[in-house]
């Protein structure tokens, strides 16, 4: 397996407020993780930090050779703690008060791909060359286009683009969407981003890079690059795991 992950500032914003993490345990098991953080005086920078790094401890130390649905229960635990913490960071950092973060995360084991998001953080697989999007945005715009009131096109350029329907740390009661992707044999590479990213970039352009015969930290240094250079109005962060040989499947 190999993988790769980068976050940036991006050319508009002073300071970043993402979090991604990669990790692997001693049972060849996998977790990806973007957080991309909101809120003023850089609490989103906090709000993110805390949902990674409950993320990267509770990953080392309690997720052992868990079967699926002990990891969907585990996921939704996840969520909640990290909820809370949100919330009690809150409490004594009233300068902090309406920060929160968006978390997509995806767990690789050899018998499942789960994926989990809240908020407009993506998480993609690679299959047969395709780019597929497997989870949905907890956006407005999200929700007008499929209510059918607006289309894709308009989405990208809508003037409320940026207004969430879920984030951790903006309601005490939260819950993850969590997707179970089938035939996790001929999936060539899982990929994660901010909405940075995928502002920025068409579907098309993404899909061409992870297409590219190079390696992974190439792959996405060139994305991350693509965004600025398009803007990078936002932070940008990207996690990215591949498969080893070409033509294989992700196998451990």
């Amino acid at each position: 397996m190999k993988s790769f992950y980068l976050t940036d500032t991006g050319k508009v914003r002073d300071h970043n407020e993402d979090s991604v993490i990669i990790l692997k345990n001693s049972e060849d098991e996998y977790i990806l993780a973007v957080a991309d953080g909101m809120g003023g005086h850089r609490a989103g920078e906090v709000a993110s930090t805390i949902a990674i790094s409950y993320l990267s401890k509770q990953f080392g130390e309690n997720f052992h050779n868990l079967n699926k649905n002990e990891a969907i229960l585990w996921i939704n635990d996840i969520v909640t703690e990290i909820n809370t913490q949100i919330f009690k960071y809150e409490e004594t950092h009233p300068e902090s008060v309406g920060m929160g973060t968006t978390l997509v995360l995806a767990l690789y084991t050899k018998d499942y791909l789960l994926f989990g998001n809240i908020g407009d953080s993506s998480g993609f697989v690679m299959k047969g060359g395709k780019l597929h999007k497997v989870t949905v945005d907890h956006s407005l715009v999200n929700l007008l286009v499929e209510a059918g009131e607006i289309t894709e096109e308009q989405a990208k350029d809508h003037p409320r683009k940026n207004v969430l329907m879920r984030a951790l740390g903006a309601s005490l009661e939260i819950e993850a969407d969590i997707f179970d992707v089938t035939l996790k044999d001929e999936i060539n590479g899982i990929l994660l981003t901010s909405d940075g990213l995928t502002n920025m970039l068409d579907f098309s352009k993404i899909e061409s890079v992870m297409n590219n015969k190079e390696e992974p930290s190439l792959k996405i240094t060139s994305l991350v690059k693509m965004a600025n250079d398009a803007g990078g109005t936002d932070n940008i962060s990207v996690a990215y795991l591949e498969k080893e040989e070409e033509g294989g499947r992700i196998d451990n």
